[in-house]
């Protein structure tokens, strides 16, 4: 099978395209024909990774110390049961599935096997109103969006701010706020806005032309999803009781979130979703009741992998860049 091989941290070209034997999976473990995967923002945080020193340290504990060993990027994905070890009883052979593989990572592969019942991660069916490439695109983001918005309390007429909304989680929060009847304005870069408009924003802002932190508008619920937003000004803007959910955050963002939240009437929220089966399951419910769509920018052959790192870490991302599979077939 054809997999993608990370051979080192670094650029997009450490990435490179090789062969080996498909896996067969255990008893307890699925073997997925992988149609579609996706390339993330964290995707090419960890390739390189580009993290806070002490989050580099716990990497490369994790991952291999000078380079990563025997490790598969790749954190979602959508595809067909190729075949099931002799206790899996949720699965068969032929269903259509989707999910995350978590910190197990290994989705830029033609083939993977997975838990039944992953310890990171989640898997279920695949919705039946979305295609392969809409299913894998829609997994970490939708998943992050419920998280924090069901943490956040959004009610119908709550003034929410999305700050970097163009990407696969903030399209899904723009998605939810509507669904849920409040106002939403975005904060993205200019070329993205018009886009954002459509899909439901009702006040857009240029970050290029326009610092949101320093403008009058107050809000009842501000998600930074890039973690990148004035930590002080940002609290300021909140209303009584409101929330400051902040999606890649700072050691010094956690230690002050935590005293604002315990000294105020204001919340701070950080901690990421931990993608459990029933999570997955209640976003499949929503995705087939018709409230979310996937927002896909383009979609690319595996063989194009750094082209599709390249694109996406230089920030032009609008919604999510798929990769997919095709195994040879036609009409996938």
């Amino acid at each position: 099978m054809k997999y993608i091989a990370w051979t080192k941290y670094g650029p997009p070209e450490v990435l490179k395209l090789e062969e080996v034997e498909k896996p067969v999976p255990k008893d307890d473990e699925v073997l997925i024909k992988i149609y579609a995967t996706t390339v993330t923002a964290g995707d090419c945080e960890l390739r390189g990774n580009q993290f806070p020193i002490v989050f580099k340290i716990i990497l490369r504990i994790m991952f291999g110390v000078f380079k990563p060993k025997g490790k598969v990027l790749g954190q979602e994905l959508s595809g067909v049961i190729e075949s099931v070890g002799k206790n899996v009883t949720m699965f068969k052979k032929g269903d259509e599935v989707f999910g995350s593989t978590g910190f197990d990572l290994g989705a830029y592969s033609e083939y993977k096997c997975m838990l039944e019942t992953p310890k990171t991660g989640s898997l279920t069916f695949k919705p039946v109103n979305m295609s392969f490439e809409e299913a894998a695109a829609v997994t970490i983001g939708g998943l992050e969006a419920l998280h924090f918005l069901e943490n956040a309390n959004v009610k119908p007429g709550k003034k929410v701010l999305i700050n970097g909304a163009g990407g696969s989680i903030g399209t899904s929060v723009i998605q939810l706020v509507k669904h849920n009847g409040a106002e939403v304005t975005v904060v993205d870069r200019k070329d993205k806005l018009d886009f954002l408009k459509d899909l439901g924003a009702d006040k857009v802002i240029d970050y290029t032309q326009e610092d949101f932190t320093k403008g009058k508008e107050s809000y009842d619920v501000i998600f930074d999803v890039i973690g990148k937003s004035h930590f002080s000004r940002s609290i300021d803007l909140l209303n009584d009781n409101g929330t400051y959910i902040i999606a890649n955050p700072s050691n010094t963002q956690k230690r002050r979130g935590r005293k604002i939240t315990r000294k105020t009437n204001k919340t701070v929220l950080f901690d990421s979703a931990n993608h459990k089966l029933e999570d997955l399951q209640h976003l499949k419910r929503i995705i087939e009741e018709g409230h979310m769509k996937t927002i896909i920018d383009k979609c690319l052959p595996l063989d194009k992998i750094v082209e599709a790192h390249r694109y996406v870490e230089a920030g032009n991302k609008k919604g999510n860049l798929v990769i997919t599979i095709s195994h040879g077939e036609t009409g996938i």
